[in-house]
């Protein structure tokens, strides 16, 4: 990924996703309810830092280990935690480079969405086997229902959203046919199923904002 395109992440993932900063508060609230004030938490794309600089900052006890498989990313969540940088180990690659844990909960947020589902649920299983059982997993991507022109109709209310935020209309109206084309998203039932057969139970609901959704789910 071009150092260009790391710098500007923040930016623009505050402007593409809706209750960003509220989406991290309730992943470290979710988290909160089931593992030790001296956590161990494992966050799948962590590249650019945002969620572990929001939870690094509500959690003083928890300790990370982060992953994704871009340097520039790694670079931009370092500079992003700025002097809660030490909090977190960060490892370049894909879920069978994260060390083997056991951690006490996990993260997966903006990430789960660029997987096929074989290849989803095989990340979700290699994850699941890093965790100890009962532990919280938090997960966010897009989905959306898929049936009878929904997709259409739900790209394109998130399109309307992303100008309205003021993204350029040029990069958003381009935007929906590549979604539609190359992005592998789920409908919510889909999503949810996928979690239970990588292991996980008692899944959640938590966030629906236009085509994302987020779950809570525990390791059985």
């Amino acid at each position: 990924m071009a150092p260009g395109h790391a710098a500007g992440y923040a930016e623009r993932v505050a402007r593409q996703v809706p209750g960003l900063r509220d989406l991290h508060v309730m992943t470290g609230l979710f988290l909160a309810e089931h593992v030790p004030e001296r956590a161990r938490i494992l966050v799948l794309g962590a590249g650019g830092g945002l969620e572990l600089r929001a939870l690094a900052a509500a959690h003083a006890g928890w300790r990370f280990d982060g992953i994704d498989p871009s340097a520039a990313m790694l670079d931009q969540a370092r500079a992003t935690m700025g002097g809660m940088a030490d909090s977190a180990v960060l490892h370049e690659g894909y879920i069978g480079d994260a060390p083997a844990g056991p951690f006490d909960g996990a993260v997966c947020l903006l990430t789960l969405h660029f997987l096929p589902r074989e290849e989803r649920m095989r990340t979700l299983r290699r994850l699941a086997d890093r965790l100890r059982p009962e532990a919280p997993l938090v997960v966010a991507q897009h989905s959306f229902p898929k049936d009878d022109g929904q997709a259409d109709r739900w790209l394109w209310r998130y399109a309307r959203y992303q100008a309205a935020r003021g993204m350029p209309r040029e990069q958003v109206e381009p935007g929906v046919e590549v979604m539609k084309a190359r992005l592998p998203s789920l409908s919510p039932e889909e999503d949810a199923a996928v979690l239970r057969e990588a292991g996980f139970g008692r899944i959640e609901l938590f966030y629906a904002a236009l085509t994302f959704k987020g779950w809570v789910a525990i390791r059985g």
